[in-house]
């Protein structure tokens, strides 16, 4: 699984824990990157790989392919709107693979060709995409 704009990497613990062997943080903030190579030192995660990188850049160098992508970049990012077009455009997720996008209520996909599921909880949302939904 590939987790994007990391952050703390409470996405890639989740993960972990639930036996994920590969687990890729991608996160460009040095204290960040640190935290989670810590926490998961600590916690036992051996399978969590750390990239400090731009996720934007890392996307357009990847090589390769993932069963989960999860995406939780800053909600006013001004362009969370090219995430799944990237994703698919590199075709980092696998034949059946999942891309997870958390965003807000300000941010719509709904037209998007390889949306199939859309959730709100409060605040949050999280749109669903498939190569073939």
């Amino acid at each position: 699984m590939l987790d994007l704009f990391s952050g703390s990497g409470n996405i890639a613990y989740e993960f972990a824990s639930r036996g994920c062997q590969d687990v890729y943080a991608v996160e460009i903030e040095p204290r960040h990157t640190t935290f989670i190579r810590v926490t998961a030192e600590k916690l036992g995660f051996r399978q969590i790989r750390i990239i400090r990188d731009d996720a934007f850049h890392f996307l357009t160098i990847c090589i390769t392919n993932y069963d989960i992508v999860f995406a939780d970049p800053p909600y006013e990012m001004p362009r969370i709107n090219e995430i799944p077009d990237l994703v698919f455009s590199r075709n980092i997720l696998k034949p059946d693979g999942i891309l997870i996008l958390e965003h807000s209520k300000r941010t719509d996909f709904s037209g998007h060709k390889h949306l199939f599921d859309h959730r709100n909880y409060g605040n949050v949302h999280f749109s669903f995409f498939k190569r073939d939904p």
